[in-house]
């Protein structure tokens, strides 16, 4: 059985300030239909534009995630994201009536409790994950950042820390099962040294931080005067300087968690590739502008790859041999135009057909020139599209396959003898009251050599 879409039963709202604009917001999360993403809608300005969670709309990572299309943004959306790829949904509507989410308490822990909470339920549409094929890598040498993920089965998550601070030192952090997410990462707080405060303040960010959404790293000796009049500038109590550590070290759950918490934030940020992914993702020292550039060369990999044929290996027998096909599909030679189903899933297929210079269709098309027709190739990615079409149903001998519309055909190449033509198809869309919408395209090696969208319907056979 493959592994279905997930978005949540109903939608829920959170409240709270901005970390860095301290405007005050509420976030209403919404079920989403399949194939839908993640996607913002700022609903307190004109016409409520939406801003879609994707790498390419990431416009600023100098302190926090900020997404932007079209002169609107949002601000600080990993954490959510994060609640959201970590809980496994793949669809959500995010609507804000402000320029930033809420911090809360500095983690992801209160939206993963909300989606928990709201029900995280099961589409029809079958998970798209991008399973990597071979080593992507990052690295900024002068800063001594790295990312790196490598071919695996699973999606896992290895991250270290390092700031030249005797009181954080070498951190490390993993995840090895989204499974885990909520109990291990969710709870993680954000983090910030003493340092940086007033440089912050002084650039406009953290208007919304406190000692309760951060925590507040100490590495070098201060006087209990400084201590108070940051706290001051915060607008918040007074509190005893106790040495170098974690100032609010009572909000500290885990002796690692600002290395928890970079491990969250590279999951929010790897969110914004758009699919899940089946890889393990090793990181040093990741921040978010690291985290984009990374996630933006996974995906820059996706559309390559989107590109290339299906592998075919001839020593792996079909999933379906041209005995098969016939007791799937009506037709027969000389018009039987597919030899192999090498591989079928709810929503995708690929097939074969071996071209010889003995196809009937070369006698007159051309005498001199033998070249496939483009109908017949259509053709044949129609009968392919049937298979799959017919596979959803339990008796498909008693249904047939009925093209209703071909829609954005192009021929790129020409289809010659001794051509072996890959064919796949993926459904646009669940297949809905026996109609098939699909994408198609034919390859031969890795060169597309035509494409087309395709409009079915199964109907009952008349006998």
């Amino acid at each position: 059985m493959s592994e279905k879409q997930k978005t949540i039963k109903k939608p829920f709202s959170l409240s709270g300030k901005g970390l860095h604009t301290g405007v005050e917001s509420t976030i209403t999360i919404k079920p989403a239909p399949e194939n839908h993403g993640y996607k913002f809608k700022r609903i307190d300005l004109e016409g409520e534009p939406i801003i879609e969670a994707i790498v390419e709309n990431a416009i600023d990572t100098s302190r926090s995630t900020v997404l932007g299309k079209n002169g609107v943004k949002v601000g600080t959306v990993e954490h959510i994201l994060s609640a959201a790829a970590g809980l496994g949904i793949d669809n959500l509507l995010i609507e804000i009536n402000a320029p930033e989410t809420p911090i809360l308490d500095g983690s992801s822990k209160h939206f993963a409790q909300g989606l928990t909470e709201a029900g995280i339920v099961e589409q029809e549409g079958d998970k798209n994950y991008y399973e990597i094929k071979e080593v992507i890598n990052y690295t900024d040498k002068k800063s001594g950042i790295e990312l790196t993920v490598i071919p695996s089965d699973e999606f896992t998550v290895n991250v270290m820390i390092d700031y030249n601070s005797e009181v954080l030192g070498n951190q490390y952090a993993n995840l090895d099962n989204l499974l885990n997410y909520k109990d291990e990462i969710s709870s993680c707080k954000t983090f910030v040294f003493f340092s940086e405060l007033e440089f912050l303040l002084d650039n406009n960010l953290i208007k919304g931080g406190d000692i309760g959404n951060a925590l507040v790293i100490v590495e070098k000796e201060i006087t209990q005067a400084e201590l108070d009049r940051i706290a001051d500038i915060f607008n918040i109590a007074h509190r005893p300087y106790k040495g170098q550590g974690v100032l609010n070290e009572e909000d500290l759950l885990y002796p690692n968690e600002p290395a928890r918490h970079k491990l969250l934030d590279l999951i929010g940020d790897l969110a914004l590739i758009g699919m899940p992914i089946k890889g393990k993702v090793i990181a040093t020292r990741p921040g978010h502008f690291s985290n984009v550039e990374f996630a933006k060369k996974i995906k820059q990999q996706i559309k390559k790859d989107s590109k290339k044929a299906p592998a075919y290996d001839p020593n792996i027998p079909p999933v379906y041999d041209i005995n098969d096909i016939k007791t799937k599909l009506p037709h027969r030679p000389p018009f039987l135009l597919v030899d192999k189903i090498l591989e079928i899933s709810d929503t995708r297929i690929v097939g074969l057909k071996c071209i010889t210079v003995n196809e009937p269709f070369f006698i007159g098309h051309f005498p001199e020139e033998p070249v496939m027709p483009g109908v017949l190739i259509i053709e044949a990615m129609a009968q392919v599209g049937g298979v799959l079409v017919l596979n959803s149903v339990a008796d498909p001998e008693n249904y047939s396959t009925y093209f209703l519309k071909i829609d954005k055909a192009r021929f790129k190449k020409k289809v010659v003898p001794g051509d072996t033509v890959i064919f796949e198809l993926e459904l646009l869309q669940p297949i809905r009251r026996g109609i098939a919408n699909m994408k198609a395209r034919a390859f031969v090696g890795d060169t597309v050599v035509a494409e087309a969208e395709l409009l079915a319907q199964i109907a009952k056979t008349v006998k």
